[in-house]
C-alpha cells in the first residue's frame, strides 16, 4: 500500500512498484484512510510519506501497526531530520528511506522490507543506533534480561545493523537455516514475536557492531 498526499508522487511510486511485479492493493492520500483500509486490504508493506494533511506520521504508523501488527512500514520521506527518523522508528516503522533515493534503491528497499529487514538510507541507520545507545538503560537494568549465547548475541548485533539473513550467514560462515534458527531461539528467549521487534530490542540496548570486532 502506498500512502502519500501528492497525487503525482503517489501514482509514480505505485507505478514503479507495479512494473517491478508488486501488487499495489491500495494507494491513498490521507493517514486516517490508510489506517481504515489497512486491516481490510492487509498489505505486507506500506510505503508511507510522513507529511500527511490529516494525521502526523507517528499517528499513522501506530494506527497501521495497531490495525495489522505484522505489517511492515517503510517510510519514504523528504525529511532526513534526526527527530523525524527516531520518532518513526519508535512508533514502529521498519525502515526509513529518503525521497532522493534512486528508483532501484527504492525497489531494493521494498524487497528487503518485505523480507523482514530493517532498511535505512545510508547514514540514517547509524543515527538511529547512536541515539538508542545514548538512551539505552543503564547496564544494571540488563541484569534481568534473558541470557543469550555468544553466537546468538553475535547474530543479534548483525540484525541490529540491518543485515539480511543471507548477509549474516556469509559474514559468520553459517548456513541460512542456522541463522534463522539462532534468530528464532533469540525471539523465544526474549518473548518477542518477529524480527522487527528483535531489531528494536537490539538497538535499544546498543547492540550494534560499532565497537565489536568484525
Amino acid at each position: 500500500m502506498v500512502v502519500d498526499d501528492h497525487p503525482m508522487w503517489r501514482e509514480g511510486v505505485a507505478r514503479d512498484l507495479t512494473e517491478a511485479g508488486y501488487a499495489v492493493v491500495a494507494a491513498v492520500g490521507e493517514g486516517a484512510q490508510a489506517v481504515r483500509v489497512c486491516g481490510s486490504v492487509r498489505p505486507d508493506v506500506v510505503v508511507l510519506d510522513l507529511q500527511l494533511p490529516d494525521l502526523s506520521g507517528v499517528e499513522v504508523i501506530r494506527g497501521l501497526v495497531g490495525a495489522l501488527p505484522e505489517v511492515r512500514v517503510l517510510v519514504l520521506s523528504a525529511s532526513g531530520e534526526q527527530q523525524d527518523v527516531l520518532d518513526a522508528v519508535k512508533a514502529g516503522a521498519t525502515g526509513y528511506l529518503l525521497k532522493s533515493a534512486a528508483r532501484e534503491e527504492f525497489l531494493e528497499a521494498v524487497r528487503r522490507t518485505a523480507d523482514g529487514d530493517a532498511v535505512f538510507t545510508a547514514g540514517l541507520a547509524g543515527l538511529v543506533l547512536g541515539e538508542y545507545r545514548r538512551l539505552a538503560a543503564a547496564p544494571a537494568a540488563d541484569l534481568d534480561a534473558p541470557r543469550l549465547t555468544d553466537r546468538e548475541t553475535e547474530v543479534l548485533r548483525l540484525v541490529a545493523k540491518g543485515l539480511s539473513y543471507r548477509q549474516i550467514a556469509e559474514r559468520l560462515t553459517l548456513s541460512h537455516r542456522t541463522v534463522q534458527n539462532h534468530v528464532q531461539n533469540t525471539l523465544g528467549k526474549l518473548q518477542l514475536h518477529n524480527r522487527i521487534e528483535l531489531v528494536r530490542y537490539a538497538i535499544e540496548r546498543g547492540l550494534d557492531d560499532s565497537d565489536a570486532p568484525e
